[in-house]
Protein backbone atom coordinates (compact mmCIF):
# COMPACT_ATOMS: atom_id res chain seq x y z
CA UNK A 1 0.00 0.00 0.00
CA UNK A 2 2.92 2.42 0.44
CA UNK A 3 4.48 1.75 -2.37
CA UNK A 4 1.47 2.17 -4.87
CA UNK A 5 0.91 5.82 -2.50
CA UNK A 6 4.26 6.37 -3.39
CA UNK A 7 3.82 6.10 -6.76
CA UNK A 8 0.24 7.34 -7.47
CA UNK A 9 0.16 10.17 -4.40
CA UNK A 10 -2.98 8.58 -3.50
CA UNK A 11 -3.58 10.30 0.09
CA UNK A 12 -2.09 13.59 -1.31
CA UNK A 13 -5.11 13.54 -3.47
CA UNK A 14 -7.85 13.15 -0.98
CA UNK A 15 -8.43 8.84 -2.05
CA UNK A 16 -7.13 5.73 -0.89
CA UNK A 17 -6.36 2.55 -2.43
CA UNK A 18 -9.56 0.61 -2.01
CA UNK A 19 -11.21 3.46 -3.38
CA UNK A 20 -8.91 3.91 -6.18
CA UNK A 21 -9.60 0.02 -7.19
CA UNK A 22 -13.27 0.61 -6.64
CA UNK A 23 -13.21 3.36 -9.52
CA UNK A 24 -11.01 1.56 -11.82
CA UNK A 25 -13.32 -1.76 -11.02
CA UNK A 26 -16.71 0.74 -11.89
CA UNK A 27 -15.02 2.65 -15.07
CA UNK A 28 -14.48 -1.06 -16.56
CA UNK A 29 -17.88 -2.31 -16.01
CA UNK A 30 -19.14 1.03 -17.65
CA UNK A 31 -16.71 0.72 -20.77
CA UNK A 32 -16.46 -3.34 -21.19
CA UNK A 33 -18.93 -3.22 -23.71
CA UNK A 34 -16.32 -2.22 -26.33
CA UNK A 35 -14.81 -5.87 -26.32
CA UNK A 36 -18.00 -6.31 -28.38
CA UNK A 37 -18.84 -2.72 -29.82
CA UNK A 38 -15.95 -1.89 -31.86
CA UNK A 39 -14.54 -5.47 -33.56
CA UNK A 40 -18.25 -5.64 -34.86
CA UNK A 41 -17.76 -2.48 -36.62
CA UNK A 42 -14.43 -3.00 -37.76
CA UNK A 43 -15.83 -6.86 -39.09
CA UNK A 44 -18.47 -4.98 -40.63
CA UNK A 45 -15.46 -2.86 -42.65
CA UNK A 46 -13.97 -6.26 -43.80
CA UNK A 47 -11.54 -7.16 -41.43
CA UNK A 48 -11.19 -10.77 -39.41
CA UNK A 49 -13.42 -10.30 -36.30
CA UNK A 50 -11.30 -12.66 -33.99
CA UNK A 51 -8.29 -10.55 -34.65
CA UNK A 52 -9.99 -6.98 -34.55
CA UNK A 53 -11.24 -8.40 -31.10
CA UNK A 54 -7.81 -9.06 -29.89
CA UNK A 55 -6.04 -6.00 -31.33
CA UNK A 56 -9.18 -3.72 -29.65
CA UNK A 57 -8.36 -5.12 -26.28
CA UNK A 58 -4.68 -5.09 -26.75
CA UNK A 59 -4.46 -1.61 -27.24
CA UNK A 60 -7.03 -0.86 -24.72
CA UNK A 61 -5.04 -2.55 -22.24
CA UNK A 62 -1.46 -0.87 -23.43
CA UNK A 63 -2.65 2.44 -23.99
CA UNK A 64 -4.34 2.49 -20.57
CA UNK A 65 -1.55 1.51 -18.86
CA UNK A 66 0.58 3.86 -20.38
CA UNK A 67 -2.17 6.71 -19.12
CA UNK A 68 -2.15 5.21 -15.45
CA UNK A 69 1.56 4.83 -14.76
CA UNK A 70 2.83 7.76 -17.04
CA UNK A 71 0.46 10.29 -17.11
CA UNK A 72 -1.41 9.28 -14.18
CA UNK A 73 -4.33 10.32 -15.21
CA UNK A 74 -7.79 7.82 -14.02
CA UNK A 75 -8.68 7.69 -17.71
CA UNK A 76 -9.30 4.56 -19.75
CA UNK A 77 -7.89 4.72 -23.16
CA UNK A 78 -9.69 2.62 -26.13
CA UNK A 79 -10.50 2.72 -29.78
CA UNK A 80 -13.29 5.11 -29.80
CA UNK A 81 -16.72 4.22 -30.84
CA UNK A 82 -17.58 8.24 -32.94
CA UNK A 83 -14.09 7.25 -34.55
CA UNK A 84 -14.71 3.89 -35.10
CA UNK A 85 -17.94 4.20 -37.32
CA UNK A 86 -16.58 7.05 -39.18
CA UNK A 87 -13.93 4.42 -40.05
CA UNK A 88 -15.91 1.59 -40.93
CA UNK A 89 -19.19 3.08 -42.55
CA UNK A 90 -17.20 5.83 -44.28
CA UNK A 91 -14.02 5.24 -44.83
CA UNK A 92 -14.45 1.63 -45.98
CA UNK A 93 -17.88 2.26 -47.12
CA UNK A 94 -19.41 5.11 -49.41
CA UNK A 95 -15.88 6.35 -49.48
CA UNK A 96 -14.79 2.91 -50.67
CA UNK A 97 -10.99 2.53 -48.98
CA UNK A 98 -9.85 -0.29 -48.02
CA UNK A 99 -9.29 -0.89 -44.28
CA UNK A 100 -5.79 -1.15 -44.96
CA UNK A 101 -5.33 2.87 -46.18
CA UNK A 102 -7.65 3.62 -43.23
CA UNK A 103 -5.55 2.25 -40.81
CA UNK A 104 -2.29 4.03 -42.17
CA UNK A 105 -4.69 7.63 -42.35
CA UNK A 106 -4.97 6.71 -38.31
CA UNK A 107 -1.36 6.01 -38.33
CA UNK A 108 -0.60 9.47 -39.95
CA UNK A 109 -3.53 11.33 -37.69
CA UNK A 110 -1.42 9.83 -34.61
CA UNK A 111 1.72 11.40 -35.72
CA UNK A 112 -0.08 14.73 -36.53
CA UNK A 113 -0.87 14.39 -32.84
CA UNK A 114 1.98 13.64 -31.48
CA UNK A 115 3.65 16.71 -34.01
CA UNK A 116 1.24 18.79 -31.61
CA UNK A 117 2.13 17.47 -28.55
CA UNK A 118 5.99 17.59 -28.42
CA UNK A 119 5.33 21.14 -29.83
CA UNK A 120 3.63 21.92 -26.84
CA UNK A 121 0.45 23.20 -29.37
CA UNK A 122 -1.66 20.98 -28.28
CA UNK A 123 -1.10 22.62 -24.17
CA UNK A 124 -1.12 26.11 -25.70
CA UNK A 125 -4.77 25.31 -27.57
CA UNK A 126 -6.15 23.21 -24.27
CA UNK A 127 -4.71 26.57 -22.45
CA UNK A 128 -6.55 29.55 -24.47
CA UNK A 129 -10.41 28.15 -24.25
CA UNK A 130 -11.84 30.29 -21.68
CA UNK A 131 -12.57 29.05 -18.56
CA UNK A 132 -16.48 29.76 -19.46
CA UNK A 133 -16.08 27.40 -21.97
CA UNK A 134 -13.92 24.78 -20.48
CA UNK A 135 -17.14 24.64 -18.38
CA UNK A 136 -19.20 24.79 -21.16
CA UNK A 137 -17.85 21.69 -22.34
CA UNK A 138 -17.88 19.75 -19.13
CA UNK A 139 -21.63 20.49 -18.96
CA UNK A 140 -22.15 19.62 -23.01
CA UNK A 141 -20.20 16.00 -21.97
CA UNK A 142 -22.48 15.76 -19.00
CA UNK A 143 -25.83 16.11 -21.08
CA UNK A 144 -23.77 13.70 -24.03
CA UNK A 145 -23.05 11.05 -21.34
CA UNK A 146 -26.16 11.43 -20.38
CA UNK A 147 -27.84 11.34 -23.81
CA UNK A 148 -26.25 8.15 -24.79
CA UNK A 149 -27.47 6.20 -21.01
CA UNK A 150 -30.69 6.97 -21.93
CA UNK A 151 -30.55 6.14 -25.71
CA UNK A 152 -28.66 2.43 -24.90
CA UNK A 153 -31.65 1.53 -22.22
CA UNK A 154 -34.56 2.69 -24.25
CA UNK A 155 -35.96 5.54 -22.25
CA UNK A 156 -35.39 7.61 -25.32
CA UNK A 157 -35.81 6.26 -28.62
CA UNK A 158 -35.86 7.37 -32.54
CA UNK A 159 -39.09 8.66 -34.22
CA UNK A 160 -39.19 9.74 -37.69
CA UNK A 161 -41.59 12.99 -36.51
CA UNK A 162 -39.98 14.57 -34.16
CA UNK A 163 -36.34 12.20 -34.19
CA UNK A 164 -36.35 11.59 -30.54
CA UNK A 165 -39.31 10.87 -28.34
CA UNK A 166 -39.99 9.09 -24.81
CA UNK A 167 -39.26 5.06 -25.26
CA UNK A 168 -41.30 1.92 -24.16
CA UNK A 169 -40.92 1.92 -20.35
CA UNK A 170 -42.61 -0.91 -20.12
CA UNK A 171 -39.64 -2.71 -21.67
CA UNK A 172 -38.21 -4.63 -18.77
CA UNK A 173 -34.64 -3.82 -19.62
CA UNK A 174 -35.87 -0.31 -20.10
CA UNK A 175 -37.44 -0.72 -16.41
CA UNK A 176 -34.33 -1.84 -14.92
CA UNK A 177 -32.45 1.13 -16.00
CA UNK A 178 -35.19 2.85 -14.40
CA UNK A 179 -34.87 1.63 -10.79
CA UNK A 180 -30.77 1.61 -11.21
CA UNK A 181 -30.83 5.41 -11.61
CA UNK A 182 -33.67 5.12 -8.19
CA UNK A 183 -31.17 3.54 -6.77
CA UNK A 184 -27.68 4.88 -7.31
CA UNK A 185 -29.16 7.94 -6.92
CA UNK A 186 -30.44 6.67 -3.65
CA UNK A 187 -27.47 5.68 -2.45
CA UNK A 188 -25.68 8.39 -3.15
CA UNK A 189 -27.32 10.70 -1.52
CA UNK A 190 -27.25 8.42 1.26
CA UNK A 191 -23.35 8.55 0.68
CA UNK A 192 -22.80 5.14 0.28
CA UNK A 193 -19.22 3.99 -0.82
CA UNK A 194 -19.96 2.54 -4.18
CA UNK A 195 -23.23 3.23 -4.83
CA UNK A 196 -22.56 2.97 -8.57
CA UNK A 197 -20.45 -0.66 -9.00
CA UNK A 198 -23.35 -1.70 -6.45
CA UNK A 199 -25.95 -0.17 -8.64
CA UNK A 200 -24.45 -2.17 -12.02
CA UNK A 201 -23.79 -5.17 -9.93
CA UNK A 202 -27.94 -5.03 -8.17
CA UNK A 203 -29.59 -4.56 -12.04
CA UNK A 204 -26.89 -7.32 -13.52
CA UNK A 205 -28.08 -9.61 -11.28
CA UNK A 206 -31.92 -8.94 -11.49
CA UNK A 207 -31.40 -8.89 -15.05
CA UNK A 208 -30.04 -12.67 -15.15
CA UNK A 209 -32.95 -13.68 -12.49
CA UNK A 210 -35.59 -12.24 -14.79
CA UNK A 211 -33.92 -13.91 -18.32
CA UNK A 212 -33.05 -10.82 -20.09
CA UNK A 213 -29.41 -11.64 -20.11
CA UNK A 214 -28.49 -14.84 -21.27
CA UNK A 215 -26.17 -16.89 -19.16
CA UNK A 216 -22.80 -17.12 -20.93
CA UNK A 217 -21.97 -20.42 -22.57
CA UNK A 218 -18.16 -20.79 -21.55
CA UNK A 219 -16.40 -19.07 -18.88
CA UNK A 220 -12.80 -19.10 -20.12
CA UNK A 221 -12.18 -17.82 -23.55
CA UNK A 222 -11.31 -20.86 -26.13
CA UNK A 223 -8.33 -19.51 -27.25
CA UNK A 224 -6.10 -16.60 -26.47
CA UNK A 225 -6.47 -13.47 -28.82
CA UNK A 226 -3.84 -11.98 -30.29
CA UNK A 227 -4.29 -10.13 -33.65
CA UNK A 228 -2.41 -12.47 -35.94
CA UNK A 229 -4.18 -11.10 -38.80
CA UNK A 230 -4.27 -7.17 -38.59
CA UNK A 231 -0.89 -6.75 -36.81
CA UNK A 232 1.09 -3.71 -39.51
CA UNK A 233 -0.93 -4.19 -41.85
CA UNK A 234 -1.69 -0.48 -42.46
CA UNK A 235 -0.70 1.26 -45.62
CA UNK A 236 0.36 4.36 -45.18
CA UNK A 237 1.44 5.05 -48.74
CA UNK A 238 -1.99 3.58 -50.18
CA UNK A 239 -3.69 6.32 -47.23
CA UNK A 240 -1.22 9.15 -49.04
CA UNK A 241 -1.69 7.74 -52.45
CA UNK A 242 -5.39 7.85 -52.88
CA UNK A 243 -5.16 11.72 -51.41
CA UNK A 244 -7.25 11.27 -47.90
CA UNK A 245 -6.38 14.49 -46.79
CA UNK A 246 -9.97 15.21 -45.79
CA UNK A 247 -10.24 11.83 -43.92
CA UNK A 248 -7.00 12.47 -42.33
CA UNK A 249 -7.93 16.34 -41.18
CA UNK A 250 -11.52 14.56 -39.49
CA UNK A 251 -9.77 12.29 -37.89
CA UNK A 252 -7.12 14.65 -36.49
CA UNK A 253 -9.45 17.10 -35.91
CA UNK A 254 -12.68 14.61 -33.94
CA UNK A 255 -9.52 12.62 -31.81
CA UNK A 256 -7.98 15.90 -30.55
CA UNK A 257 -11.21 17.72 -29.38
CA UNK A 258 -12.82 14.69 -28.82
CA UNK A 259 -9.50 13.67 -26.21
CA UNK A 260 -9.86 17.55 -24.78
CA UNK A 261 -13.24 17.71 -24.27
CA UNK A 262 -12.98 13.81 -22.14
CA UNK A 263 -9.75 14.86 -20.53
CA UNK A 264 -11.17 18.56 -19.42
CA UNK A 265 -13.97 16.83 -18.44
CA UNK A 266 -12.76 14.23 -16.50
CA UNK A 267 -10.02 16.65 -14.77
CA UNK A 268 -12.23 18.80 -13.53
CA UNK A 269 -14.51 16.36 -11.84
CA UNK A 270 -11.33 14.64 -10.16
CA UNK A 271 -10.11 17.99 -9.05
CA UNK A 272 -6.90 18.13 -11.20
CA UNK A 273 -7.87 21.38 -12.79
CA UNK A 274 -6.48 24.26 -11.14
CA UNK A 275 -8.20 27.99 -10.51
CA UNK A 276 -6.86 29.48 -14.00
CA UNK A 277 -7.50 26.15 -15.68
CA UNK A 278 -4.43 24.66 -16.35
CA UNK A 279 -4.22 20.55 -15.71
CA UNK A 280 -1.81 18.99 -14.09
CA UNK A 281 -0.02 16.70 -16.56
CA UNK A 282 -1.97 17.23 -19.21
CA UNK A 283 0.96 16.95 -21.70
CA UNK A 284 1.88 13.95 -20.87
CA UNK A 285 -1.83 12.34 -21.32
CA UNK A 286 -1.62 13.96 -24.32
CA UNK A 287 1.94 12.12 -25.50
CA UNK A 288 0.09 8.61 -24.03
CA UNK A 289 -2.82 9.19 -25.97
CA UNK A 290 -0.89 10.21 -28.98
CA UNK A 291 1.09 6.75 -28.87
CA UNK A 292 -1.55 4.83 -28.25
CA UNK A 293 -3.59 5.95 -31.60
CA UNK A 294 -0.32 4.95 -33.74
CA UNK A 295 -0.32 1.90 -32.00
CA UNK A 296 -3.87 1.21 -32.35
CA UNK A 297 -3.17 1.73 -35.98
CA UNK A 298 -0.10 -0.81 -35.73
CA UNK A 299 -2.07 -3.30 -33.64
CA UNK A 300 -5.02 -2.87 -36.40
CA UNK A 301 -7.80 -0.89 -34.68
CA UNK A 302 -9.13 2.80 -35.00
CA UNK A 303 -8.31 5.95 -33.44
CA UNK A 304 -7.60 5.05 -29.29
CA UNK A 305 -9.49 8.02 -27.29
CA UNK A 306 -9.82 8.49 -23.68
CA UNK A 307 -13.04 7.28 -22.57
CA UNK A 308 -16.43 9.30 -21.56
CA UNK A 309 -17.56 6.48 -19.47
CA UNK A 310 -14.76 6.74 -16.96
CA UNK A 311 -16.38 9.42 -15.73
CA UNK A 312 -18.28 6.69 -13.90
CA UNK A 313 -15.02 5.79 -12.06
CA UNK A 314 -14.35 9.67 -11.14
CA UNK A 315 -17.92 10.13 -9.80
CA UNK A 316 -17.00 7.00 -8.00
CA UNK A 317 -13.88 8.60 -6.19
CA UNK A 318 -11.10 7.76 -8.24
CA UNK A 319 -8.12 10.42 -8.77
CA UNK A 320 -5.02 8.65 -9.84
CA UNK A 321 -3.22 6.80 -12.23
CA UNK A 322 -3.99 3.24 -10.29
CA UNK A 323 -7.61 3.73 -11.39
CA UNK A 324 -6.07 3.51 -15.24
CA UNK A 325 -3.88 0.75 -13.90
CA UNK A 326 -6.66 -1.29 -12.39
CA UNK A 327 -8.79 -0.89 -15.74
CA UNK A 328 -6.21 -2.49 -18.03
CA UNK A 329 -5.57 -5.22 -15.77
CA UNK A 330 -9.33 -6.10 -16.08
CA UNK A 331 -9.29 -6.23 -19.68
CA UNK A 332 -6.21 -8.24 -19.22
CA UNK A 333 -8.53 -10.45 -17.65
CA UNK A 334 -11.16 -10.01 -19.49
CA UNK A 335 -8.46 -11.65 -22.52
CA UNK A 336 -9.43 -14.85 -20.58
CA UNK A 337 -12.77 -14.31 -19.74
CA UNK A 338 -14.74 -12.56 -22.56
CA UNK A 339 -18.11 -14.95 -21.69
CA UNK A 340 -17.98 -13.59 -18.72
CA UNK A 341 -18.26 -9.77 -19.48
CA UNK A 342 -21.14 -10.29 -21.54
CA UNK A 343 -22.89 -10.78 -18.19
CA UNK A 344 -23.00 -6.79 -18.06
CA UNK A 345 -25.98 -5.86 -20.13
CA UNK A 346 -26.29 -2.10 -21.21
CA UNK A 347 -29.82 -1.85 -19.01
CA UNK A 348 -27.26 -2.25 -16.48
CA UNK A 349 -24.38 0.67 -17.37
CA UNK A 350 -26.83 3.39 -18.40
CA UNK A 351 -27.77 4.45 -14.76
CA UNK A 352 -24.59 5.12 -14.12
CA UNK A 353 -24.24 7.47 -17.34
CA UNK A 354 -27.11 9.39 -16.49
CA UNK A 355 -26.20 9.97 -12.82
CA UNK A 356 -22.47 11.23 -14.30
CA UNK A 357 -24.49 13.66 -16.81
CA UNK A 358 -26.35 14.62 -13.63
CA UNK A 359 -23.32 15.47 -11.53
CA UNK A 360 -20.94 17.38 -14.22
CA UNK A 361 -24.62 19.49 -15.14
CA UNK A 362 -23.48 21.09 -12.22
CA UNK A 363 -20.30 23.18 -13.81
CA UNK A 364 -23.27 25.21 -15.51
CA UNK A 365 -22.83 27.07 -12.20
CA UNK A 366 -19.82 28.62 -13.39
CA UNK A 367 -21.00 30.00 -16.70
CA UNK A 368 -21.05 33.80 -16.60
CA UNK A 369 -24.52 33.55 -18.72
CA UNK A 370 -24.87 37.50 -18.23
CA UNK A 371 -22.34 38.01 -20.95
CA UNK A 372 -23.84 37.08 -24.21
CA UNK A 373 -20.74 36.51 -26.31
CA UNK A 374 -20.23 33.92 -23.40
CA UNK A 375 -23.67 32.77 -23.27
CA UNK A 376 -24.43 31.65 -26.67
CA UNK A 377 -21.37 30.01 -27.61
CA UNK A 378 -21.06 28.33 -24.42
CA UNK A 379 -24.85 27.20 -25.02
CA UNK A 380 -24.01 26.19 -28.37
CA UNK A 381 -21.25 23.77 -27.28
CA UNK A 382 -23.18 22.61 -24.70
CA UNK A 383 -26.28 21.82 -27.11
CA UNK A 384 -24.74 20.82 -29.98
CA UNK A 385 -22.81 17.70 -28.40
CA UNK A 386 -25.80 15.63 -27.80
CA UNK A 387 -28.44 16.77 -30.18
CA UNK A 388 -24.86 15.59 -33.13
CA UNK A 389 -23.69 12.71 -31.13
CA UNK A 390 -20.69 14.39 -31.54
CA UNK A 391 -18.24 16.13 -28.77
CA UNK A 392 -16.69 17.78 -31.83
CA UNK A 393 -18.62 19.10 -33.31
CA UNK A 394 -19.91 21.42 -29.76
CA UNK A 395 -16.01 22.55 -29.94
CA UNK A 396 -16.11 23.68 -33.05
CA UNK A 397 -19.67 25.38 -32.79
CA UNK A 398 -18.37 26.88 -29.81
CA UNK A 399 -15.60 28.02 -30.62
CA UNK A 400 -16.50 29.92 -34.24
CA UNK A 401 -19.44 31.73 -32.48
CA UNK A 402 -16.89 32.79 -29.92
CA UNK A 403 -14.40 34.44 -32.21
CA UNK A 404 -17.22 35.96 -34.45
CA UNK A 405 -19.61 37.04 -31.46
CA UNK A 406 -16.54 38.98 -29.87
CA UNK A 407 -15.23 40.03 -33.48
CA UNK A 408 -18.39 41.47 -34.51
CA UNK A 409 -19.26 43.68 -30.96
CA UNK A 410 -15.82 44.85 -31.12
CA UNK A 411 -14.01 42.84 -28.35
CA UNK A 412 -11.77 41.26 -30.52
CA UNK A 413 -9.09 41.64 -27.98
CA UNK A 414 -10.41 39.24 -25.79
CA UNK A 415 -9.42 36.45 -28.12
CA UNK A 416 -6.45 34.66 -28.10
CA UNK A 417 -4.47 33.82 -31.47
CA UNK A 418 -5.23 30.07 -31.03
CA UNK A 419 -8.96 30.96 -30.35
CA UNK A 420 -8.96 32.09 -33.71
CA UNK A 421 -6.82 29.31 -34.65
CA UNK A 422 -8.93 26.65 -33.38
CA UNK A 423 -12.38 28.46 -35.34
CA UNK A 424 -10.56 28.30 -38.84
CA UNK A 425 -9.54 25.12 -38.43
CA UNK A 426 -13.42 24.22 -37.44
CA UNK A 427 -14.58 25.98 -40.27
CA UNK A 428 -12.24 24.18 -42.52
CA UNK A 429 -13.73 20.85 -40.94
CA UNK A 430 -17.53 21.69 -41.47
CA UNK A 431 -16.36 22.90 -45.47
CA UNK A 432 -14.61 19.33 -45.93
CA UNK A 433 -17.90 17.56 -44.79
CA UNK A 434 -20.33 19.81 -47.27
CA UNK A 435 -18.03 18.03 -50.22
Amino acid sequence: MNLLDKIFHIRASGSSVRTECLAGLTSFMAMCYLIFVVPAMLADAGMPRESAIAATIWITILATLLMGLWARFPVGVAPGLGITAFFAYYICGPAGYAWQDGLGAVFISGVVFMLLTITKIRQLIIDSVPMDLKYAIVVGIGAFIAFIGMKSCGIITANPSTFVALGNLAEPGTLLSLCGIVLIGTLMSLEIKGAMLIGIITISAAGIILGLTPMPQAVFSQSFPLPHGLFMQMSITGALGHGLFSIIFTLTMVDLFDNMGVLIGLAQKAGMMQPDGHIKNLDRALVADSAATMGSAMLGATTATSYLECATGVAAGGRTGLVAVVIALLFFLALFFTPLVALVPSFATAPVLVIVGALMMQEALHINFNDFTVALPAFLTIIMMPLTFNIATGFGFGFISFVALKAFSGRFREVSPFMCAIAVCFAINFALRLQ
